[in-house]
């Protein structure tokens, strides 16, 4: 079985977002993880992962999912945990909109319950409308969601800038939320 840059970012999703006990790894409370421990569990377990290899999607991720440490010794997931970790970022001010992309069937209980994290930690909210209809896309028939983030900021609700450029909060109320946008 071949595998492709693709799969091995999907592996590392796995490992280092949602189960890093599937092979037996350890995340520190950051969410790093030893990358001679990682590739070895890796190995260990059917997955032909090498430095060069994950160097390469690292670096390929169009999404900016993973981050090396500065001394190269370690990776983690920039977001989109399961796992409770510490991404060390704190609370900055947002812009006044920030986006959500969803699929058409999960609109009417967002509008009744609003934007959950469900099994992750954070909502993630994209900058622009392009992003959240390629995440919306991802679910089926793309809406896109209008978050009204500065006025949730000022009254009282926490956002945080990972490092990919991916918005988090805990969560969005119905009141703070606007569809701007429906499938064709």
């Amino acid at each position: 079985m071949s595998w492709s840059t693709v799969r091995f970012s999907k592996f590392l999703s796995l490992i280092l977002r949602h189960n890093p006990e599937r092979i037996g790894l350890t995340l520190d409370e950051q969410g790093w993880a030893n990358i001679e421990a990682l590739l070895d569990a890796a190995n260990r377990h059917g997955v032909p992962l090498t430095r060069e290899r994950l160097e390469i999607v690292v670096a390929d991720n169009n999404k900016q999912r993973f981050a090396i440490s500065v001394e190269g010794q370690c990776i983690r997931a920039n977001q989109g945990h399961s796992l409770p970790v510490d991404l060390g970022l704190s609370a900055i001010e947002p812009p006044e909109w920030l986006y959500h992309g969803t699929a058409d069937r999960f609109v009417d209980p967002i509008r009744r319950d609003g934007l959950l994290p469900r099994r992750r930690t954070h909502v993630h909210l994209s900058p622009d409308e392009k992003t959240a209809e390629a995440v919306g896309r991802r679910h089926g028939r793309p809406v896109i969601l209008k978050i009204l983030a500065g006025r949730m900021h000022r009254d009282g609700y926490d956002f945080f800038l990972s490092d990919n450029g991916v918005w988090l909060t805990a969560s969005v109320p119905p009141e703070y939320l606007q569809v701007t946008s429906w499938p064709d």
